[in-house]
C-alpha cells in the first residue's frame, strides 16, 4: 500500500519516465531471450537452460503487459500533453500497437496447449513479424532520442538563433552620416550572404538520424526479406530447396506409390523450420542400416534395399511443432509402426517403444498403447519425394497427433523396453505428454 501511495505521489512526468525506462529494459531483455530461443542451431547446446530461458521470456512478457496496464490510466493526459507534436503522437500509437500485438500473440503462444494449432500458427507469424519491425524501430528510436543527439540538436538550435539575431547598431560617424549609413547597409548585406551560406538543407542531427536508419535497414533488410518470403509462402518452397540440396546418398531412391506420386494431400502447406540438437548428419545407402530389437521375438536388421521392400502405405496428416508453427496436408509414405511391431512379435514384458536417431544423440519413446495408433508411421517419402536430410531423412518417425519432438528424425533403431524412457527433450524440461489435443490422453 505504501509503495502504491509513493508511486501516486510522484509527479506525472516522473511516473511517465519511469514506465518508459522500465519498458526499454524489458524490451531489450525480451529481444535478447527471444533471439536466443529462435536460433535452431544452438537448441542442443542450451539443453535444459532453454526451458529456463523460455520461462524467463514469458515472465518478461507478463511484466510488459503489467506496464501497459500501469500506463493505461495515464494515456489520456499524456495524449493531451503532446497534442501539438505530431511525431510524438504517431510514435505513441505505433509503440502501443506493437506492445498490444506482442502481448496478445505472446499470451496465445504461452497457452498453446489449450488452443487450436491454427491460432498458434497465426500468433507465431504475428509475433515474429512484430519482432522484425519492432526491434529495429526500437533501436532507431533509442539512437535518435539519445542524449548526445539531443545535445547536438540544442547546439544547432542555439547557433541558428544567434545567426538570426540582428547585428548591433553601429554608432554613426558625426562627420559623415551618409558614409556611415552606407557602411551599415553593406555590412548587413554581407552578413546576410554569409548567413545564407551557413544554412544547410539538413542539420547534422537530422543527418545522423537518417544515417542510423539507413544502417539499420541495410543490416536487417535482407534477412527480413528472406523471412517474409518464407513466412508468407504456404507452398512449401523451402521444402523443395531442401529436396534439391539433399546431402544424403540413398540409392536406389524409393519408388512412390500411386497416391504418394499424385500427392493426394495436395502438397504440404507451409514451410518447415529447421531445428536440430546436433550437426545435421548425412547418410549413404552403402552403410545405412535399420534395426528393431529388445523385447521382441524376431529382432531384425535391414539395409537400404531390404528396407525399401517392406510394405508401405500413404497417409495425409498435419505436422505440429511445440514452438507454435504447423505444416498442413503433408502426404507421407512409409511403413506403419504397428506393422513393424507386429512382424517383430512384441513380448508380454514390453511396455514402451524407444526410438533411436541416426545422429546417435536424440532418443524418444511412446507407450505401447500410444505406438499402436493407425497414423504413426516410419516415413520415407514426403509429397512423393525422398525426405531430405534437413527434414530428418532418409527415414523419420511421424506421430501426427503429438508435437514434433516425438517424431524422431533420422530414425535408424527401434527397441522394445519394459521401463519408461524419457526422451532427449523430456529430460530437459519438455512435457512427456506431447498430445496436440490433450483429450487424446484422457
Amino acid at each position: 500500500m505504501e509503495s502504491k501511495r509513493g508511486w501516486l505521489k510522484q509527479s506525472f512526468g516522473k511516473r511517465l519516465n519511469a514506465i518508459h525506462s522500465w519498458n526499454a529494459w524489458i524490451l531489450m531483455l525480451l529481444t535478447i531471450t527471444g533471439i536466443v530461443l529462435s536460433i535452431g542451431a544452438i537448441r542442443g547446446d542450451l539443453g535444459s537452460f532453454r526451458v529456463t530461458l523460455k520461462q524467463l521470456h514469458i515472465y518478461l512478457g507478463v511484466a510488459s503487459i503489467l506496464l501497459i496496464a500501469l500506463y493505461a490510466p495515464m494515456i489520456r493526459k499524456h495524449w493531451r500533453q503532446i497534442r501539438a507534436r505530431r511525431n510524438q503522437r504517431a510514435n505513441l500509437v505505433f509503440v502501443l500497437a506493437l506492445l498490444a500485438g506482442w502481448a496478445a500473440s505472446g499470451v496465445i503462444l504461452w497457452q498453446f496447449r489449450h488452443l487450436p494449432p491454427a491460432w498458434n500458427n497465426t500468433a507465431l507469424l504475428l509475433h515474429d513479424l512484430l519482432t522484425w519491425v519492432g526491434v529495429p524501430y526500437a533501436v532507431y528510436h533509442a539512437i535518435s532520442r539519445s542524449r548526445w543527439l539531443k545535445r547536438q540538436q540544442r547546439l544547432e538550435q542555439a547557433a541558428a538563433a544567434a545567426a538570426a539575431k540582428p547585428p548591433a547598431a553601429q554608432p554613426a560617424a558625426a562627420k559623415d552620416p551618409v558614409a556611415a549609413t552606407d557602411a551599415t547597409a553593406e555590412r548587413s548585406a554581407a552578413q546576410a550572404v554569409i548567413a545564407a551560406l551557413k544554412e544547410s538543407p539538413i542539420t547534422r542531427a537530422s543527418f545522423l538520424r537518417i544515417a542510423a536508419g539507413l544502417v539499420i535497414v541495410i543490416a536487417v533488410g535482407p534477412a527480413f526479406y528472406r523471412w517474409i518470403k518464407g513466412a508468407f509462402d504456404n507452398g512449401g518452397s523451402a521444402t523443395a530447396e531442401y529436396v534439391a540440396g539433399d546431402g544424403n546418398s540413398m540409392l536406389p531412391p524409393p519408388a512412390p506409390l500411386p497416391d504418394s506420386a499424385a500427392v493426394v494431400g495436395g502438397g504440404a502447406q507451409g514451410n518447415f523450420r529447421i531445428y536440430t540438437v546436433t550437426e545435421i548428419p548425412a547418410f549413404s545407402s552403402e552403410t545405412w542400416q535399420f534395426a528393431i530389437s529388445g523385447l521382441v521375438d524376431k529382432p531384425s536388421v535391414w539395409n537400404w534395399e531390404e528396407f525399401l521392400k517392406l510394405k508401405r502405405t500413404v497417409q495425409v496428416s498435419n505436422f505440429h511443432c511445440v514452438t507454435g508453427w504447423s505444416i498442413y496436408n503433408c502426404t507421407w509414405e512409409g511403413i506403419p509402426l504397428k506393422q513393424l511391431l507386429a512382424a517383430a512379435g512384441v513380448q508380454s514384458k514390453a511396455k514402451y517403444v524407444k526410438f533411436y536417431s541416426g545422429d546417435k544423440v536424440y532418443t524418444d519413446a511412446l507407450s505401447l498403447e500410444q505406438a499402436g495408433g493407425d497414423d504413426i508411421m516410419v516415413a520415407v517419402l514426403l509429397d512423393g519425394k525422398p525426405i531430405p536430410q534437413k527434414l530428418g531423412g532418409p527415414v523419420r518417425l511421424i506421430v501426427p497427433q503429438m508435437y514434433a519432438y516425438k517424431s524422431v528424425k533420422w530414425l535408424q533403431g527401434i527397441e522394445l523396453i519394459e521401463k519408461e524412457h524419457m526422451g532427449y527433450w523430456e529430460v530437459r524440461g519438455y512435457d512427456n505428454d506431447a498430445w496436440v489435443d490433450r483429450s487424446n490422453n484422457a
